[in-house]
């Protein structure tokens, strides 16, 4: 029981030694400012990071959407036919002697 008490003692005296250090206390005090009260805290980096992967995400979508957008007009400054058929259904043209008919399937709500 005796060697019980003594040994928490020691271990109290050491952390006691440890605490009194002042490099130990700089250190301590600049390590737990810069985790929770500096401007680049941990919460601020997460939403930075979640921010980053977001915008990479969008960047990979527009990337892919300029290509084919790119390849859809290749297509329409070099084929007629690709041209008359753009013109046909994105815009409803017609030539003179024709009737465009427009069919829209309504959803059924319940």
């Amino acid at each position: 029981m005796l060697s019980y008490f003594l040994s928490k003692f020691v271990l109290m005296h050491q952390i006691i030694v440890i605490l009194r250090n002042k490099y130990m206390l700089s250190g301590t005090f600049f390590v737990l400012w810069m985790l929770f009260f500096d401007r680049n805290d941990l919460m601020s980096q997460y939403q930075y990071w979640s921010q980053l992967n977001k915008l990479e995400s969008e960047k990979a979508f527009y990337t892919k959407e300029i290509k084919k957008t790119r390849k859809d007009l290749y297509e329409l400054n070099t084929n007629p036919r690709m041209l008359e058929k753009f013109a046909r259904e994105r815009y409803l043209m017609k030539k003179e002697n024709e009737d465009i008919f427009v069919i829209v399937k309504e959803s059924s709500k319940k």
